[in-house]
């Protein structure tokens, strides 16, 4: 029974994979998604290149989301399978808690750039205020959570 729990961890990298080939198709999507933004601009010069800024806006958006699903993936192997990866050390994952940290930060700003898509399309001041609100109040939770949730 000890040899078949120590060895479940290996379940693990169901999600590392699948979170990896995520990241790869949403980073992926980005440039694509990016070369369209580009090729709008360039057929906007001279004219009007209006809306070009919500393009570049959900283009990092995207960016933002494919790096939490690597984040997630790097930090799931380092916590069960093996901490010996070649990665730069902000991103080293000691325990969950950080690893939970490192996603809310990725969160907090996909949660900032989906605002200022929701800015820029502004219809409705009321909404746009609740809205704005609902996003400071997870932003304040998720810092509580990082500077509270891991102390020992």
């Amino acid at each position: 029974m000890k040899k078949l729990l120590s060895n479940s961890r290996y379940l693990v990298l169901i999600a590392v994979f699948a979170s990896l080939i995520t990241s790869v198709m949403a980073f992926l999507w980005g440039a694509y998604k990016t070369f369209t933004v580009l090729s709008h601009l360039v057929s906007a010069v001279g004219g009007e290149a209006h809306g070009i800024g919500v393009e570049l806006i959900a283009v990092m958006d995207t960016f933002l989301i494919a790096t939490a699903l690597y984040i997630f993936a790097v930090g799931m192997y380092e916590l069960f399978i093996s901490a010996d990866l070649d990665i730069p050390e902000w991103l080293a994952i000691h325990n969950l808690h950080d690893l939970k940290v490192k996603l809310s930060g990725v969160i907090i700003l996909v949660m900032a750039v989906t605002f200022l898509e929701h800015l820029i399309h502004w219809q409705d001041a009321a909404g746009t205020l609740m809205f704005g609100g609902a996003i400071a109040i997870v932003t304040g939770a998720l810092i509580a959570f990082g500077h509270f949730g891991g102390k020992d």
